[in-house]
């Protein structure tokens, strides 16, 4: 019986004409074709992720040239490293829209030559304002990279979210500090002028656009045989263009997750904005300074890498969170004690607590079923946590300014740590956003 069942169908397979969308294996050069693409799409997401932070933190290492070139006030100051993330809230909330217009790889193309064209302007132009503009160019681009890099690695990479993810932010990492670290000696050794040592960075951004240019026209991921559902993991039964539509303001774990991202932003943005310069007041110089920043930044290159493949592997994260918040707390405290004395010690227990954004990477993207649903939550996360941020960084700045000393910002550091380990512990249940936000 069961050998006539397979003669039926045999029969009815050579009888039915053949679908091209339906083929199970690769034609002639296909699979070579695909396998160029998946390399080169790791080098694009490499290299994208090394520019994501470069801007940042190589202002932060000059701030205090910065502001006296520009004659800023510690006000100002404050406000442009709050200009981080209003752009990336601003303009991240537009990546999945560009992103199903002009295809994904498209538009990190894009970014890249934003950051590349911003990165090389902004030195030059003269004046705080225009300094400010040229440097939302740049900060655009990385927004809109920040949101689909998840989604990227979604479609592309279903089945290794957590060691994807791992690396793009190991890279992430890796760029952050190595700004932080080379800006002073890279400013000095073209004689000290500040504009020549943050334009240089350009250059990295123009090397990560090659990459990108052959997916300016694939709108889609990787072909069909290789992602299934174009890209995510829908439902049983279901594509993701099949699935139900998300009212991603109705899950609580969205929520939560936004805020997590907020808070551990907030705390990024004032370490990349103002560490070195909490160093530098204590009368550390101003290369160690930078060094202690770079420090901060590099302890994510290896634990970018080891805590998303972790937190893939565990059904709550909240241990990790904790684990991350009170290296934080601890860190705060000895800033504000012995910030000199201690310094190389709490620069390595606030560069883990940094290591919160990885895992809020991880989570974006273990926390909804398929590519559709990363992108609905990646955007609404980041776009909503960058909002939640802006105020950190200026507030610093104003307590800085008005009290005379770092005591009251470093308190009020050390307290947002609080909150952040509370919605990092509801962000990291077992539920998908796809649980609690679909529209009958």
């Amino acid at each position: 019986m069961a050998r006539e069942e397979n003669r039926t169908l045999t029969s009815t397979t050579a009888r039915t004409p053949a679908v091209p969308h339906a083929r199970k294996g690769p034609g002639p050069g296909e699979g070579a074709t695909r396998g160029w693409r998946t390399r080169l799409i790791v080098v694009g997401i490499v290299l994208a992720a090394v520019n994501l932070r470069p801007a940042i933190t190589s202002l932060g290492a000059l701030l205090e040239e910065v502001r006296d070139g520009l004659g800023m006030s510690g006000s100002v100051a404050g406000l442009l490293t709050s200009v981080p993330p209003l752009c990336f809230a601003v303009f991240g909330v537009t990546a999945p829209r560009l992103a199903r217009r002009f295809g994904a790889g498209a538009v990190v193309c894009a970014g890249m030559v934003a950051i590349a064209a911003g990165l090389l302007i902004r030195p030059y132009v003269g004046g705080t304002a225009a300094f400010l503009a040229t440097s939302a160019l740049a900060l655009m681009g990385i927004a809109v990279s920040n949101v689909l890099m998840p989604v990227i690695v979604k479609r592309w990479f279903p089945d290794r979210v957590g060691s994807m993810t791992g690396l793009y932010s190991m890279a992430l990492a890796l760029g952050t500090a190595a700004a932080a670290a080379v800006t002073v000696p890279v400013t000095d050794a073209l004689g000290g002028n500040w504009q020549s040592g943050l334009a240089v960075w350009a250059g990295l951004a123009a090397a990560a656009v090659l990459p990108w240019i052959p997916f300016v026209r694939r709108r889609g991921g990787p072909p069909a045989e290789h992602a299934p559902a174009r890209g995510g993991s829908a439902p049983a039964g279901l594509s993701a263009a099949e699935a139900p539509a998300l009212r991603i303001t109705r899950s609580r774990t969205a929520w939560a997750l936004a805020v997590f991202f907020g808070l551990q932003a907030t705390a990024a943005y004032i370490t990349m904005g103002w560490m070195a310069q909490i160093f530098r007041d204590a009368g550390v110089p101003a290369g160690t300074a930078g060094l202690l920043l770079a420090v901060t930044m590099v302890m994510g290159v290896p634990l970018a890498f080891v805590i998303p493949r972790l937190a893939s592997r565990l059904p709550h994260q909240g241990p990790i969170v904790l684990a991350l918040g009170v290296s934080g707390l601890v860190g705060y405290a000895g800033l504000y004690l012995a910030p000199a004395a201690g310094a190389w010690a709490w620069a390595v227990l606030l560069g883990v607590a940094n290591c919160a954004f990885p895992l809020a990477l991880t989570m974006v993207g273990m926390r909804a079923r398929t590519s559709a649903g990363v992108a609905q939550l990646s955007a609404f996360a980041q776009s909503t946590g960058y909002l939640i941020s802006i105020p950190g960084p200026l507030l610093v700045g104003v307590l800085y300014q008005h009290s005379g000393g770092w005591g009251l910002p470093i308190a009020l550091m050390a307290g947002l740590m609080i909150p952040q380990m509370i919605v990092g512990i509801l962000a990291g249940r077992d539920r998908t956003v796809e649980e609690e936000a679909t529209t009958p």
